[in-house]
């Protein structure tokens, strides 16, 4: 039976990024050695993280004056990193889930934080809109798509001069960016670009050096920068595998598709869901769905049936639709790897199993 990879994170990856990363396990470039086993300082490999990072710069569009970094430590460390190198006074954060609140938490540890709106009171079941930025903060902070709660904010917040920082750990290359606008975009991998193991930063140069605090090496972006994330040993697999990924985006269109795609899928499911007898979706304003995490749950009236259909989904090949444990329900998490006939499928199986 075909299986319909739809978990949150690690997540799917194209199937011939797979291949071709197994293959470099075995042997790497016509080395006779793994992929695993060579040094990160190797000639051999210098020319995959060139790559990678120049096919990063394409495919988004970054402007002269920007580093693309390959770090360890996932998106959490960024919460830290993020302020050591750009909160000197104060910073604003807005509050929609879990990953957006561990950040702010971590600010607050280095200067006054100031939260411009929150969706909290309704568990985060929708994005705060009208809020204001004071125009004398540090940068404005955000997380451009909640996997936990289904809600992605696609458009740059217009707040003015304040210079902007996100975490776009799932929603990377799903759709155009103006990266010109942010001092700094970061994100794990795990989602849309290779295995966990390793984080992009994409930080503008001259934004660096602006605080008064002394920053640990390992924590300065400026030690990477000049170190073109070779200061210490590289996370060397999954860069690798973010470069076949890379390649894949440009082969298939770049991110221009990648966002057609992801629209179309969505439109598929959600009408689906919205359409149902017997399911609803978690997030009612259209506006705020997100694209790459879908969440919906059983109409109150059919409650007991969520686990009968969760067996159902399971014997039919849905892997990883289970929700969150903090939303309930389900979560098909559609990232830019998933084809359309893995919705198609899902689909298919709401729907025979609400005939049923």
């Amino acid at each position: 039976m075909k299986k319909h990879n739809f978990n949150a994170g690690p997540s799917i990856l194209p199937r011939e990024v797979i291949e071709q990363t197994a293959q470099a396990v075995l042997d790497f470039n016509g080395s006779g050695l793994s992929i695993l086993e060579i040094s990160h300082r190797a000639k051999d490999f210098q020319p995959v993280l060139d790559e990678a990072v120049a096919l990063f710069k394409e495919l988004l569009g970054i402007p002269e004056g920007y580093s693309v970094l390959f770090l360890g430590g996932g998106a959490s460390t960024q919460f830290c990193m993020v302020p050591y190198n750009f909160l000197n006074k104060k910073a604003a954060y807005l509050n929609t889930g879990v990953w957006a609140k561990k950040a702010m938490k971590e600010a607050k540890a280095f200067g006054e934080v100031v939260q411009v709106a929150s969706s909290a009171d309704t568990t985060y079941n929708y994005i705060p809109k009208n809020f204001v930025v004071p125009g004398d903060v540090d940068y404005f902070h955000y997380t451009s798509n909640n996997t936990i709660y289904g809600t992605e904010i696609r458009e740059t917040p217009q707040v003015g001069d304040v210079r902007l920082i996100c975490d776009m750990s799932s929603d990377i290359f799903s759709h155009p960016v103006d990266v010109a606008k942010y001092d700094c975009i970061y994100g794990g991998a795990q989602k849309n670009l290779a295995p966990a193991g390793v984080t992009f930063v994409i930080v503008k140069n001259d934004a660096l050096n602006k605080v008064d605090r002394y920053i640990p090496t390992m924590l300065n972006y400026q030690t990477h920068v000049d170190g073109g994330s070779m200061f210490n040993t590289p996370p060397v697999l999954p860069i690798y595998t973010a470069l076949q990924t890379l390649r894949w985006i440009k082969a298939q269109g770049g991110v221009e598709e990648m966002a057609r795609r992801a629209k179309e899928r969505a439109d598929l499911l959600y009408s689906a869901i919205d359409s149902s007898k017997i399911f609803r979706p978690t997030i009612a304003d259209e506006a705020d769905r997100s694209y790459m995490n879908i969440c919906f749950v059983m109409k109150d009236e059919y409650k007991e049936l969520e686990a009968d259909f969760m067996k159902y989904a399971t014997e039919n090949g849905m892997v990883g639709v289970k929700g969150h444990r903090s939303v309930g329900g389900f979560r098909a998490s559609c990232y830019n790897a998933l084809p359309l006939e893995s919705v198609q499928a899902l689909v298919k199986c709401m729907k025979d199993f609400e005939n049923k």
